[in-house]
């Protein structure tokens, strides 16, 4: 049986001010639907978390998952410093 791929994706807004951690099978629908806020009264549509700015691949959506619990543990700090070795510029990495 093929097993399903997993991501773990952080959102930020304009500012980047405030960061979200998310966990989706198809990143790229994920993101189309933050992006257009399909998910109504959701954290990321409130806080306008529209930017893909950092995500990670893994070959089960359990081990996504995992990492996904990880991560959300972690503070703002710690968060920044995964995201600067991957996207220093924090620029949009999924359109």
């Amino acid at each position: 049986m093929l097993k399903k791929k997993g991501y773990v994706y952080i959102m930020t807004n304009l500012n980047k001010s405030t960061l979200y951690i998310g966990v989706t099978n198809n990143l790229t629908r994920r993101i189309f639907e933050h992006k257009n806020r399909l998910i109504r009264n959701s954290f990321t549509a409130r806080y306008n978390l529209e930017y893909c700015i950092y995500y990670e691949e893994y070959l089960s959506i359990e081990k996504a998952i995992s990492r996904e619990k990880e991560l959300k543990k972690w503070n703002r700090v710690k968060k920044e410093e995964l995201i600067n070795k991957m996207n220093p510029q924090w620029i949009e990495l999924i359109v």
